[in-house]
């Protein structure tokens, strides 16, 4: 595959993304601006609490960073949970983690609910140790996350081998093993959860929305296709967030992601898996059809593609990504890229999202910045957000991922 360009990625297409109407009305209750997993998270606890929701997504749903991610729903904190207790505190720390294991029993329960066909299943997750500093690392991680009750396993070689079907490299020292961990389809997923919330009343809508005017107790949302009022709007597009609430300029910032798929091979790896091969670290898992996804290598881009906002794969971290798993599986032959594609990803100074009323715009909540781990926050963001826009007030569960956080900079924001 020479060809270099804003390719669907292997969730966009191994399932069509349903078709949505173009047609805006002059009113909603509530808008919702993204369709991805926030988005439509958000929507569905809307439209189950009798809000109907008009869901407004520019291209469609899990066009963005859903869509082109790894597939995994990891519970924790986007760096490791010991780097997090020293950057935050322990105590907002702990509140991380905690978001995401509530998120995670939301999912489970949403899933069953509605009977969303995603291939959700808890194999596990696997962070690789590769050498003796890793491993130390890893086991400082692991007494961090049991000293705060959380559940965490420090794997040696021989107990990762037990969980990885073909022979390990020398390199690989050990793991840390998260025994709950999820896969899935996230494409499906958030298939599932829009045609959910549309069950329940929500309204979905395709076109681009450019602007965001709160006024007289309304916000004027302005698209390409026409301006309508809303009594409140949530804002989850991400990487795109500084263009809809500009005082996230310089706090939410995009970054680009890279990946691949694998043509279906036998059955290798049987938990997903994450190793610091580069400083930006890598990913990988087997979908249930055999296909092998894995991403990562951003290091090997130039600024490590950090304000990068085309989302077109590169030949250099391409090529960096195909050396990954022949380096850690010496004896894992005849794999064949079948795609590569590239999505934004957003980043925040301290590697913990916002999730907040959107600063001097009344009526708007905004979410974004999180960091290449977004998944294991997003039903319970969904959950929490819906409230805020229904109550006009931010749930004090949100207060770890406030604007005004003194980890989060810049200092416009200390207030």
């Amino acid at each position: 595959m020479s060809v270099f360009h804003d390719a669907p990625s292997y969730w966009q297409a191994t399932a069509p993304a349903p078709v949505m109407s173009t047609d805006l009305p002059a009113t909603a209750q509530i808008v919702v601006v993204g369709g991805g997993f926030f988005g439509a998270a958000t929507a569905y606890f809307l439209a189950r609490a009798g809000a109907a929701p008009l869901v407004i997504e520019q291209v469609a749903p899990a066009y963005g960073a859903t869509g082109r991610n790894g597939g995994f729903h990891v519970v924790g904190t986007a760096e490791g949970y010991a780097d997090a207790v020293a950057r935050l505190g322990r105590d907002t720390a702990r509140a991380v983690m905690q978001i995401t294991l509530d998120s995670r029993a939301l999912l489970r329960q949403v899933i069953a609910e509605e009977q969303i066909a995603c291939d959700y299943r808890e194999p596990g997750h696997l962070n690789l140790a590769l050498g003796d500093a890793q491993y130390a690392d890893l086991r400082c991680h692991v007494a961090a996350l049991r000293a705060d009750g959380f559940a965490a396993d420090l794997l040696d070689r021989h107990q990762t081998q037990e969980l990885i079907d073909t022979p390990l490299s020398d390199e690989i020292t050990g793991a840390l093993y998260g025994a709950e961990d999820a896969l899935l389809h996230s494409a499906r997923l958030v298939y599932g959860l829009i045609a959910a919330a549309q069950h329940h009343g929500a309204r979905v809508a395709i076109a681009r929305v450019e602007h965001l005017a709160p006024q007289n107790g309304c916000v004027r949302v302005i698209t390409n296709r026409g301006v309508l009022e809303a009594g409140s709007v949530v804002v989850t597009v991400n990487a795109w967030t500084r263009d809809l609430i500009p005082a996230l300029h310089g706090v939410i910032t995009p970054v680009r992601g890279q990946a691949l798929a694998y043509a279906p091979t036998r059955r290798v790896f049987r938990a997903g898996i994450g190793a610091a091969v580069t400083p930006t670290g890598e990913y990988w898992h087997q979908t249930p059809e055999g296909a092998i996804v894995i991403g990562g290598c951003r290091a090997c881009a130039p600024g490590r593609d950090v304000g990068v906002t085309e989302m077109v794969p590169t030949p250099a971290v391409t090529a960096a990504i195909e050396q990954i798993l022949p380096r850690l599986f010496p004896r894992l032959d005849g794999l064949t890229v079948t795609r590569r594609w590239a999505g934004l990803m957003a980043f925040t100074a301290d590697y913990v999202p916002v999730a907040d009323a959107a600063l001097e715009m009344p009526g708007v909540w905004v979410a974004g910045g999180f960091c290449g781990h977004g998944m294991p926050f997003g039903m319970r963001f969904g959950q929490l957000l819906a409230e805020a826009a229904l109550t006009g007030a931010t749930p004090s569960a949100l207060m770890p991922f406030r604007l005004a956080r003194p980890t989060l900079q810049p200092p416009h924001l200390q207030r």
